[in-house]
């Protein structure tokens, strides 16, 4: 964290281990750090209370590992999402505590595990080709530092899936709800609890539902006024608003 990382620079400061010039070389980066091909946002734990996520897919391999061992030394929690088995083995490599999600692709690096959410966070999906968007949810809302449970394969085709798990949903303070070909489960759910539900359309489906936009779109248009909606397949986006609201 940053916070720990200027503290700990202080003390050494103090025990005369490092001097002032060498400090201030080392919070010269702060704001954030230009390396070029990314400029990494160091600052955005204090401001939004989560280190910069890296969205793996598209990046080299070179990138990525360049941007981790920038963000390891300031002892941040990193998250890195779409990534891939060949990119978590050189992850491993700077950080054996890192950890791959293989549906997902989510490499997680967890060095503080405490828990900052007020609730619990409950992940649910329609269908079990839903699961990579959830899980991908679910890692992200742990990392942030929340409980986090899941619910899978409960979606409307066979609604007393989902009515069986009544007591689970009520004890959610947050929802997020994954589903695909209609998108008719947020709007189920959110009936059911008092709570938030974020509802996150994914591109499975047959034909007309033309890549998730038929679940996107049915999900805007949900009667439950309490459900809002992120983008297709976007696991992560779902998961971040969860936990920003979890610690509200």
């Amino acid at each position: 964290m940053t916070v720990e990382f200027i503290k700990a620079l202080l003390k050494q400061v103090r025990r005369g281990s490092l001097s002032i010039d060498e400090a201030l070389e080392k919070l010269r980066d702060l704001p954030y750090e230009d390396l070029g091909y990314a400029k990494i946002d160091h600052h955005r734990l204090l401001r939004k209370g989560f280190p910069e996520v890296i969205f793996g897919r598209g990046k080299s391999p070179e990138h990525v590992e360049g941007v981790v061992r920038r963000m390891l030394p300031r002892r941040h929690d990193i998250l890195i999402t779409r990534g891939d088995p060949e990119l978590f083995e050189r992850i491993r490599a700077l950080a054996p505590a890192a950890e791959f999600h293989p549906l997902s692709g989510a490499i997680s690096i967890r060095l503080d595990r405490s828990v900052r959410g007020k609730g619990k966070i409950l992940v649910v999906s329609a269908g079990t080709s839903d699961i990579p968007v959830a899980e991908e949810a679910q890692v992200t809302a742990e990392t942030m530092g929340n409980r986090v449970e899941t619910l899978y394969d409960v979606g409307v085709a066979g609604i007393h899936r989902l009515l069986g798990e009544s007591r689970a949903l009520r004890a959610a303070r947050v929802i997020v709800c994954v589903a695909g070909m209609e998108g008719a489960l947020p709007s189920v759910v959110a009936g059911l609890v008092g709570g938030p539900v974020i509802a996150v359309p994914t591109s499975i489906g047959y034909g007309a539902s033309f890549r998730g936009l038929a679940a996107l779109l049915g999900m805007l248009n949900s009667c439950a006024s309490n459900v809002a909606v992120v983008n297709i397949d976007n696991g992560f986006g779902g998961g971040y608003l969860a936990s920003i609201i979890n610690r509200l």
